[in-house]
Parts: C-alpha cells; structure tokens; sequence
C-alpha cells in the first residue's frame, strides 16, 4: 500500500506530466483558458489515460511479452489510446455537447496527446503490473487535471489584468507556466 502512495504523490506531484515531464502541453496551453473546459478536459484525460493505463499494461503482461512482440508496444498502446478517445468522444457528443463543443480540436488530440502515450511506455519501462500502471495513470491524469485547472484559474485572472503590450497573451501563459513549473519543482522533496 505504501509503494502505492509513494507511486501516486510521485506520478500526481513530483513528476507531473506537465510542468516536470512537460508532456501533453498543446491541451494544457490550448484548453485552459476557462476553469470549466479545464476540468471537461482534465475529466476526459483521466478517463482515457486510467482505462489505456489498465488496458495497455494488460495487453503487456498477456500477448506482448509472452509473444516475444515487445516492439510492438508503441503501435499497440497507440490503437488502444486512439479506440479510447473515439468513445469519449462518442459520450460527449451525445451526453455533453456543449462540453463537446467547447473541446473543439483538443478533444480528439487526446489520441496523438504525449502525455497518454508517455504514461503508458514509463508504466513499462518502470515495470508496473496491472494494479501500480492504474494507480499511476490514475494519479498522472490527476495531476494534469490540477496543473489544467490551476492554470485555467490564474489564465481567468490574469485577463483582467493590465499587461505590458509585448507579454499580452501566449507569452504571459508561457511565463505562467514556467512559474507553475517552478513551483511545482518544490514538491521533489517528497519523496
């Protein structure tokens, strides 16, 4: 259970995907700009990247390594991150449109998004079994989530702000970001 911990704070925390791993950032610049499709798209981040997390790692343990076909990871975990997106992307559709709508682009870039696919490959590489790959896709996506919606939150403020002409708009984001970046840098005495 303690090993679980440690891999959660760590997956969520020290090494957030974003701001340490800086994986997954055209959604993170793209979507945060309201607090609302922040959280629509952190909420579909977290469904696909814990479903291909238990599904890949499966896939993994069962057919590749017994089949001696490990090369084929990358294409494998890449049909299956690209299946789970098109049924987010059904279920939006018909159950949330205007989430659906709002999403635009960035929903079906959830397929080519690094940081799904990052996930995946590091549980691997970290040789997780099934239970330690879904705690640590879980607690990545959370941690997505938490940068996404932090920078939503500062992005909505930050707009009513007055802000030097050259820094209006992407550059005050990137400057944001590197600031989270830093702050989040002081969690890497946690574990």
């Amino acid at each position: 259970m303690r090993e679980l911990l440690i891999i959660a704070i760590g997956a969520a925390f020290v090494n957030n995907v974003v701001l340490s791993q800086f994986m997954g950032l055209c959604p993170f610049l793209g979507v945060s700009k309201k607090i609302d499709t922040a959280a629509g798209m952190g909420g579909a981040v977290i469904f696909v990247i814990t479903i291909s997390s238990f599904v890949t790692s499966i896939i993994y343990r069962a057919i590749l390594v017994p089949l001696d076909m490990t090369y084929l990871q990358t294409i494998v975990f890449i049909l299956v991150i690209a299946a789970l997106v098109q049924l987010v992307e059904m279920f939006l559709k018909k159950s949330i449109p205007s989430l659906y709508q709002s999403l635009g682009v960035y929903l079906p870039l959830i397929t080519t998004n690094c940081a799904v696919l990052g996930v995946a490959l590091t549980n691997v590489q970290n040789g997780y079994g099934v239970l330690e790959s879904t705690v640590a896709g879980i607690a990545t996506a959370v941690g997505f989530t938490v940068s996404i919606v932090i920078m939503a939150g500062l992005r909505e403020k930050i707009e009513y702000n007055d802000i030097p002409e050259p820094f209006k708009g992407m550059p005050v984001v990137l400057l944001t970001a590197g600031l989270m970046s830093i702050a989040f840098f002081g969690f890497s005495g946690l574990i």
